[in-house]
């Protein structure tokens, strides 16, 4: 039986693990997915590369170009999803961009991210007005569309929060993607905001690279979304890089236990 999205906070603060597929490979994606679930992470993202993803830092942007480079397609994807859900039912949701699902078509799109047993979507560029023509094609196939909360968006937390599945993605500094020194926005405040309007799960993303990062974003939220710390090791080992990113999510993991 597969998770679903909530599941993944069931057992405290939860890890969440972002990769992108296809860097280095699709062969060593896969193994990853493996190596995240044995270090403790409770959900995994799987970015989809675009050649122009708006939000990302240079980590991000350069792992999709590597996987761009390595003729990774949507299909592909596809395909190695099929393969690990025959050994792992750890919830697993899809990040990407508007044109990605766009031009693969929305509904083809969302109907077999469903039927290989994905849990969710995540577009962080689709604001809550557009949402809703991704949202509803997720209802229908039971796929919760994730949405994001910014620091910039106090008064849209409210709306955001109540229309919110799976849980919400918290964004906890301005600007694109990338490791930080430290984090300086007020995240407690946004997280209690979205609890006074739905009993939704909140993890924190963008910028948390360490141990201590993780242990006190872990404290004003149900969990954590680590990204460019693991592309990073991704890009510094390349086809070496699976028992470095075991190790790093273990000490991660533990960091908030």
């Amino acid at each position: 039986m597969i998770k679903q999205v909530k599941d993944a906070f069931a057992d405290g603060k939860a890890f969440i693990a972002f990769i992108t597929a296809g860097d280095p490979s699709l062969e060593i994606t896969e193994q990853i997915i493996y190596a995240l679930e044995e270090a403790g992470a409770d959900l995994i993202e799987i970015g989809i590369p675009f050649s122009d993803p708006t939000a990302e830092g240079p980590t991000i942007q350069n792992a999709n170009l590597r996987a761009l480079q390595g003729k990774v397609t949507t299909d592909k994807i596809f395909e190695m999803v099929k393969s690990v859900r025959k050994k792992t039912s750890i919830p697993m949701v899809f990040m990407t961009y508007a044109n990605v699902v766009f031009s693969y078509g929305t509904e083809r799109f969302v109907k077999t991210a469903s039927e290989i047993g994905m849990n969710g979507l995540i577009l962080p560029e689709v604001p809550l007005e557009e949402k809703d023509e991704f949202a509803s094609v997720c209802r229908k196939y039971n796929l919760d569309f994730i949405s994001l909360i910014a620091p910039t968006s106090k008064d849209r937390i409210k709306m955001i929060a109540r229309e919110a599945e799976g849980f919400v993605y918290c964004v906890s500094s301005l600007g694109v993607t990338g490791t930080r020194s430290e984090i300086t926005t007020d995240v407690g405040a946004m997280v209690e905001l979205v609890k006074k309007e739905k009993d939704i799960p909140v993890a924190i993303g963008f910028g948390i690279s360490t141990p201590d990062q993780a242990r006190e974003m872990a404290q004003k939220a149900d969990g954590v979304i680590v990204g460019s710390a693991i592309v990073n090791l991704c890009a510094q080992y390349q086809e070496k890089c699976v028992p470095y990113i075991k190790d790093f999510v273990m000490a991660m993991k533990d960091a908030i236990r």
